[in-house]
């Protein structure tokens, strides 16, 4: 399976960036990280948007490589996307299904259910995740940096 596979599959459609939307993306997740590490905010919601500044970096990775996501299951799409993007360890595509689930968990069906282990660990991985992000595109699209 490639990407190619995917835009043939209409889960993906052709996408032209720019380095100011990918500027855009990181602001995003600047502010996420920002907004994961305030205490007075819920752990549910401080994981969900330490999950977002993940969900984030992997659309930048998607979008510099020239496609966007489309219809259902985008979440899913994005991040399975770094199989062919960044090609990360199987243990951080995990981690962040894991979130993922986690967030749907916590916005959908019950709250109260994230500790405040699992926001750190979710940070954690976002701030890292976020520095990896910016390695691979200065080695494969640098064009795309402020």
């Amino acid at each position: 399976m490639t990407l190619e596979n995917w835009l043939a599959n209409n889960w993906l459609k052709k996408h032209q960036t720019s380095a100011k939307e990918i500027s855009d993306l990181f602001t995003v997740v600047d502010r996420d990280l920002k907004d994961a590490g305030v205490d007075a905010i819920s752990p549910d919601t401080r994981l969900g948007i330490a999950y977002n500044a993940c969900l984030q970096c992997a659309a930048v990775a998607l979008h510099a490589s020239g496609y966007r996501p489309v219809g259902q299951s985008h979440h899913e799409r994005i991040i399975e996307s770094l199989r062919y993007t960044l090609n990360p360890s199987d243990d951080l595509i995990r981690q962040l299904q894991r979130f993922r689930n986690k967030r749907i968990k916590s916005v959908y069906d019950r709250a109260g259910t994230t500790s405040e282990q699992e926001v750190k660990e979710a940070i954690e991985l976002a701030q890292k995740f976020r520095e990896m992000v910016k390695e691979w595109l200065a080695q494969n699209h640098s064009d795309l940096i402020n």
